[in-house]
């Protein structure tokens, strides 16, 4: 059975191409998310093919973002296709609609905070309040759980300072943002690695490119599972 901590970023053109990955992986691997990158490659479809078919437990990272209604339609709409996890924006009013919207059904909203590919400088840029960003990501996360989210989404630097919220009690953390000992960083800038996300509160960890990227993915991906069973 495997580790459904680790959940494997399927970041890649096309849902063959990801197939083919799941496929390489096997039965290492039991949780796969599923993004925008994707979607027009017959994203969808998979989700449906790795969960209806193959057993396994998806993550689709949507990050949804609109006025009320729009985000509940949209979610209802995707929570027929009977998946685990869907992000939506940690702002209260979408995080309240896509709850709306999943009533009836197992899948978790999850919230995201500050995307861990931002840094200060980005925020300032986007015209982002003034602040520390460990602390605006707190914030958002309280607010979003107080919206009725069912966890977050944080990066790992954020991960031990969110589970110590009152609001978190029983919630989900899945942290994006974490790359082996060694790995490049690609284009995130909050990072930790697999263990000490799992260290600071984390309940699922997301992994992409270190794992599909390696000459022999289903190594990799059990190299990453060792690390955090040690946890």
């Amino acid at each position: 059975m495997s580790d459904d901590r680790l959940i494997v970023a399927l970041d890649v053109p096309h849902a063959v191409a990801g197939l083919e990955l799941a496929e390489k992986l096997g039965n290492a691997v039991g949780f796969y998310k599923i993004g925008l990158g994707m979607l027009t490659g017959g994203g969808l479809a998979l989700a449906n093919e790795l969960k209806q078919e193959h057993g396994k437990r998806i993550f689709l990272d949507m990050k949804l973002f609109d006025i009320g209604a729009t985000v509940e339609a949209a979610v209802r709409g995707l929570a027929q296709f009977d998946l685990d996890f869907l992000t939506v924006h940690g702002d209260p009013h979408v995080v309240a609609a896509a709850k709306q919207g999943a009533a009836g059904t197992d899948m978790k909203i999850l919230a995201v905070t500050i995307l861990t590919s931002l840094d200060r400088a980005d925020l300032d840029a986007a015209l982002i309040q003034p602040g520390d960003l460990g602390d605006l990501v707190l914030t958002r996360a309280g607010r979003a759980l107080d919206a009725g989210a069912d966890g977050v989404i944080a990066s790992p630097q954020e991960a031990a300072a969110i589970r110590a919220l009152p609001e978190a009690n029983g919630k989900l953390i899945v942290t994006p943002g974490v790359r082996p000992q060694g790995a490049a960083l690609g284009d995130q800038k909050r990072v930790a690695t697999p263990g000490q996300a799992i260290a600071d509160g984390a309940d699922h960890i997301v992994v992409g490119r270190p794992i599909w990227q390696a000459e022999n993915p289903a190594a990799a991906a059990r190299a990453v599972l060792q690390e955090i069973s040690e946890r």
